[in-house]
């Protein structure tokens, strides 16, 4: 969420930032709507004072034994005069945070400005892009050939967009998430936690999914909650520290979390429609950071690395962009994507996006934190990135290492995790 007084002080430097990313902002509404709170709030605060006085007049004039009556009756009529303005303002309130909830975050300078993802720059790139001299396969036929992955039977226990992972597959899978949780615990320094994967609808406010994207995401009925699946691990451990306010002393904090993933993938049916790149559910390692405001931008490096380190130690090619304005998702001052070569598709695709929140989620999920020897608290930065989606890796293993006869190589870092398997098939 912006701060609400960025809006009032400079509310055309924010519409200014909302419409690199092609997003609009009725700035007058909120104006309109903000001043008819401040006009509420500050007739509120005078009629206290006058009811203060009346009060004091009322005490006065019975001390004396004096008729206080008319007094009372003014003080009655004030009294609730005060009670209407206060509902009256929180509905303005209400309507004041409801438009700030329907806002997205304001790119960081740095950001550069585009439409869309063709706008997208170049960061770098690692590794050489795979040779073969034979036509490579995609990984939904090596999947099937090789007896690992069972499209048919999913569809008929749960629909279209679904998988079942059996023998090597699922092994294989089991395996990429030990694998990255073990880099990232035990030489990254972060902290693993396993949360719950249904959260309520203040969970996923706090992070940016409402009340804005709830066509995404998956809600569960016939239960007297508000609860959905989570689409990320990120809406969980970012909130684990909502309504908390932290020690200076504490920061960084970085999380790693592994979970299955639920997206309904709203509008996007028709794309990748095959296989295993674009699923309703899908498991991911997820990376988030709690930073002072100071070092968000080095740790977002950091985090970036971390993420890229896996692809590394598994040999796969890749390459790295900063999203353009118009590409970034709503909560993010700044992301990079990730992008591993998929040899069948003859492209890059999407396998981790590393952001900084900034204080977008903080403020939304009411996390602060206290600077040492201050007295007031302020809100931390958060970042989240996924380190990595271990379907994609999956992917990229299964058409990377792909040989001529429909086998498939384990990369070496990935073996003692399989068993010491060095092939599929």
């Amino acid at each position: 969420m912006l701060d609400l007084k960025l809006l009032q002080k400079h509310g055309d430097v924010v519409q200014d930032g909302l419409a690199k990313r092609n997003s609009d902002i009725d700035l007058a509404r909120f104006q309109e709507l903000d001043a008819k709170r401040r006009s509420i709030l500050g007739e509120v605060e005078t009629l206290k004072s006058e009811r203060n006085k009346a009060s004091g007049l009322v005490a006065k004039a019975k001390r004396a034994g004096e008729d206080a009556s008319d007094l009372i009756a003014t003080l009655s009529t004030t009294s609730d005069r005060i009670k209407e303005l206060d509902k009256q303002a929180a509905e303005v309130s209400a309507g004041v945070n409801d438009f700030l909830l329907t806002l997205p975050n304001v790119p960081h300078e740095s950001v550069p400005v585009g439409k869309d993802e063709n706008d997208n720059t170049l960061l770098s790139m690692w590794g050489d892009k795979p040779e073969f001299d034979f036509e490579p396969r995609d990984h939904h036929d090596l999947g099937v050939a090789l007896d690992g992955l069972d499209f048919e039977r999913a569809a008929k226990i749960a629909g279209a967009r679904f998988a079942v992972y059996k023998g090597w597959a699922a092994r294989l899978e089991r395996a990429l998430a030990a694998f990255m949780l073990d880099i990232h615990t035990g030489e990254h320094g972060y902290t693993e936690v396993m949360p719950p994967v249904i959260v309520n609808r203040q969970t996923m406010t706090g992070t940016g999914q409402l009340p804005k994207f709830g066509e995404d995401l998956f809600g569960l009925t016939g239960t007297d909650k508000d609860y959905f699946l989570i689409p990320t691990a990120e809406v969980p451990v970012t909130n684990l520290h909502s309504e908390e306010t932290l020690a200076e002393t504490d920061l960084p904090i970085s999380y790693c979390a592994y979970t299955p993933c639920f997206r309904s993938e709203a509008g996007s049916y028709g794309k990748d429609t095959k296989g295993i790149i674009r699923q309703h559910q899908f498991q991911k390692v997820e990376l988030v950071h709690f930073t002072r405001p100071e070092d968000s931008y080095d740790q977002l490096e950091k985090l970036r690395e971390h993420a890229e380190e896996i692809l590394k130690r598994l040999g796969l090619h890749y390459r790295v962009v900063t999203l353009c304005t118009g590409d970034m998702g709503f909560a993010a001052a700044k992301t990079y994507d990730i992008e591993v070569w998929l040899p069948s598709q003859d492209t890059y695709r999407e396998i981790s996006s590393c952001s900084n929140c900034e204080d977008f989620q903080a403020r939304r999920a009411n996390i602060r934190y206290r600077p040492t020897g201050a007295k007031k608290s302020g809100l931390p930065h958060t970042l989240n990135g996924s380190g990595l989606a271990v379907g994609r890796t999956f992917v990229a293993i299964l058409e990377n290492y792909q040989q001529a006869d429909g086998s498939v190589v384990i990369p070496e870092a990935l073996r003692p995790y399989m068993g010491g398997i060095d092939k599929i098939g």
